[in-house]
Order: C-alpha cells, then structure tokens, then sequence
C-alpha cells in the first residue's frame, strides 16, 4: 500500500512537491537546527500515519545518514509502522569489498543500516559494481530500482537526434545499453585504468568518431577527470562536438569547470541531485514507485 505522508527535508522542498504532484500524496517539512556544537535537532509533525515516506537523496551522505537515524526512529515513536525511503542517490554503493587489510566495506555496513531504519528503499541507478540486485547491498523487504538512463535518452533524442553514445568506462555499459536501445542510438563504450582519484588513463572504442555529435552517457559524474579525458580524446579523434549526460550529477570541487575546458559543449542531469545542469526530473518514475 502506498505511504500517506512524504517527509522531506527543506532543502528537498522541490522535489518533494513534484513527486506529491504526481503521487497525489501529501507533504510535510522536517524542522532542521543545529546546535553551535554541530549536533541536530529535528522535529516530525506530532501524529503520523502508519505509511510514511522519507526523501532524501544521499550527495554529501555523512550528516544525511545521521538524519535517516533520527528521523526513522522518531517516526516509528509518533505511529509510523512502515517506512519507505526515496533516495534517489543512493550513497556508500561503490565500496563492496575490502580492496585492503583493514578497510570498511561500506556498502554491507550502509546498507545493513538502512535496512534496519526502513522496509523499503527507492532508489535510482545505485552504483553496484560485483551485485546484481540491490537487496544484496539493502536487505529490505522491498527494494526498488529505477534508472534515468531511458530519460536521458529521451532528451538527447530530442537534442542531438544522431547522437553517437559513448559510455566513459566499462561500468557504464549498462546504462549505454538502455539509452541505446531505447533510439537505435550508434554505441560504443571506453575502457578506463585508474590509478587514483584523479588520475586515470582512457581508451576510446574502435569506432569512427569524426564529425559526430558524441554524448557521453554515465551514471554519476564525480571527479569529472573520467569525462573530461575521455572527451578530450574523442574531440582529438575529430567528434564534431561532445555533450554529456548523467543521472547524478555529484560534480565534486572543480568538476564543472574541468569538463568546459575539456571541451564539453554541454552537461544534462536528472534531478536525482539538485544542481543546475538538472534536465530530467525523475518525479514521475518515484511516485508510481510509490504506489
């Protein structure tokens, strides 16, 4: 059954209006203070429903996890019975092994988090590399994945009708696929060696790039370095320009600006991260989710 309230946080107002707009499910604002000290105070309204619903998309994800902590088990005390998250960016994803002695594997630790503060989890495109289902990062009873992938494809067929989709690295080549499939899009996909961070070395597929409008298709943009190489590389190859779209545009530091100097003409995002670039709202797929 589908949740009678939708919490948001304020900085979330927007898109917690759109998702309501679509859902036809009220809303309600979480009040935020901080204490001088960094702690937080929230406050939920007085009486909740049985069926709640949380959004909050994880960019920045440190302090959010805390709030998820405080807000789930507040809820449960005012009636709450059964909440869903909406985290359209779904945090701590990538780390799903210890590559180390010692190190954390955050997605098991995250994910057995969420999975005792909520029964079920929304999310889009999670950034799983050796998993095949979200449950196995999430233990919930119902877990949802969605992908911004179809609707970007939707856009870049609109903007640049005989796009040529190249994926950055080999990890994009699920959501090439997708995008591909969707518009008869050409395709191709990058092969990445990454040595840190910031530093890695790419290689373009064996495609003819010269005179086409090439966009570069991924999951998240973070760093930026993976991009910008890899247009610089296809710009190198004769493309007549080069675009990118994301579904979450984390755009770290001086990401932005990387990818203008690298050439790249223009960057298109889902609001699954609220930044300028946004140019999919992915209300519509959260609120049938939601049903």
């Amino acid at each position: 059954m589908r949740p009678a309230l939708l919490l948001h946080f304020e900085d979330e107002t927007d898109q917690a209006a759109r998702i309501a707009a679509e859902s036809g499910i009220p809303t309600a604002c979480i009040s935020r203070h901080r204490f001088p000290d960094g702690e937080l105070k929230l406050r939920l309204p007085e009486a909740l429903p049985p069926r709640i619903a949380l959004l909050r998309s994880l960019a920045q994800p440190n302090e959010k996890l805390v709030e998820l902590l405080l807000v789930a088990r507040t809820a449960r005390t005012l009636g709450a019975t059964q909440l869903t998250l909406i985290a359209p960016y779904l945090a701590y994803m990538r780390q799903d092994m210890a590559f180390a002695p010692g190190e954390a594997v955050s997605q098991r630790i995250v994910g057995s988090l969420l999975a005792d503060l909520f029964d079920a989890v929304i999310t889009v495109d999670p950034h799983l590399h050796r998993i095949q289902r979200l449950e196995e990062a999430v233990p919930v009873p119902r877990a949802v994945v969605l992908s911004g992938a179809p609707l970007l494809a939707d856009l870049i067929a609109q903007r640049r009708p005989r796009a040529l989709l190249i994926g950055p690295d080999e990890e994009s080549a699920q959501w090439i696929a997708q995008a591909a499939a969707r518009h008869g899009f050409d395709h191709g996909v990058c092969r990445k060696v990454r040595y840190g961070d910031r530093h890695v070395e790419i290689a373009l597929p064996a495609i003819d790039v010269r005179q086409r409008q090439v966009v570069l298709l991924d999951d998240m943009a973070s760093s930026g370095h993976t991009l910008a190489q890899a247009a610089r590389g296809l710009l190198a190859a004769g493309a007549a320009s080069v675009d990118v779209a994301v579904t979450h545009a984390l755009f770290a530091h001086d990401a932005g600006r990387l990818l203008w100097d690298a050439g790249i003409r223009e960057v298109w995002s889902t609001d699954c991260i609220s930044h300028p670039s946004n140019a999919v709202y992915m209300a519509p797929a959260l609120a049938a989710a939601l049903q």
